[in-house]
């Protein structure tokens, strides 16, 4: 096995990379990353000194490759599936790293705030952060809504990079920042990714850890029934 990746499984931009190849059926070995292990972690670090997940290690072509974005074009470059994450046409493929950027930036980073600020003692929490990241999610999500179409995905009738970052994204973020009652349209598209196969599969995996999330009492039982993700 040629492609090894190094990941979490309740990590959000990890599923960003897990969504990728099942949408491209990409045969690779998936490592779970314990760095509450001294060993596991200092292997990792060995391969990534930053010590952030996912890495793509590619043993045929000895390439480490880290950052979600750059693992995702990577495989679209050297390991193509039978759909294209990326288009062809230049200006939308600037469209779709716009909002593969939006989702990682704007989505996903305040819904880490506020997870991590979770995790903290009452004495270090950030409450003021914490305000300010679930009114970035409410601005995004406001974006989302006008963006979103009634049918389809993010950035037209393709699945693409873009919809491989919000369907992580919005699954967490929507468990901590519910979306509002007239975001329609973001609703619609949230469920159009969790229907997803790739998607699916995902979280299928993922579940058995659920009980690690500082918010697993919130997530909807629909996502904790076998059949669904």
């Amino acid at each position: 096995m040629s492609l090894h990746l190094y990941s979490h499984p309740l990590a959000s931009f990890c599923h960003k990379v897990l969504i990728a190849l099942y949408e491209q059926g990409t045969p690779f070995e998936n490592h779970l990353v314990d760095l509450g292990d001294p060993d596991a972690k200092a292997d990792f670090l060995e391969l990534w000194p930053v010590g952030k997940m996912p890495v793509l290690r590619d043993q045929a072509r000895d390439r480490t490759v880290p950052e979600t974005t750059v693992i995702v074009e990577y495989l679209q470059q050297h390991y193509p599936g039978a759909r294209p994450l990326l288009p062809a046409d230049e200006d939308a493929r600037l469209h779709v790293r716009l909002w593969d950027r939006f989702f990682d930036l704007y989505v996903q980073t305040p819904m880490q705030k506020i997870v991590a600020d979770r995790r903290r003692a009452d004495d270090e929490k950030d409450p003021r952060g914490v305000a300010e990241a679930r009114a970035t999610l409410a601005t995004a999500y406001g974006m989302i809504e006008r963006q979103a179409g009634e049918h389809g995905w993010i950035c037209g009738e393709d699945f693409s990079l873009a919809d491989c970052a919000a369907a992580p994204a919005l699954f967490y973020a929507g468990i901590v920042e519910p979306f509002a009652r007239e975001h329609t349209r973001l609703a619609g598209y949230h469920d159009r990714l969790m229907d997803r196969p790739s998607v699916r599969r995902t979280y299928s995996e993922a579940r058995p850890y659920f009980h690690f999330f500082p918010f697993q009492h919130l997530i909807p039982a629909r996502f904790l029934k076998d059949d669904t993700p």
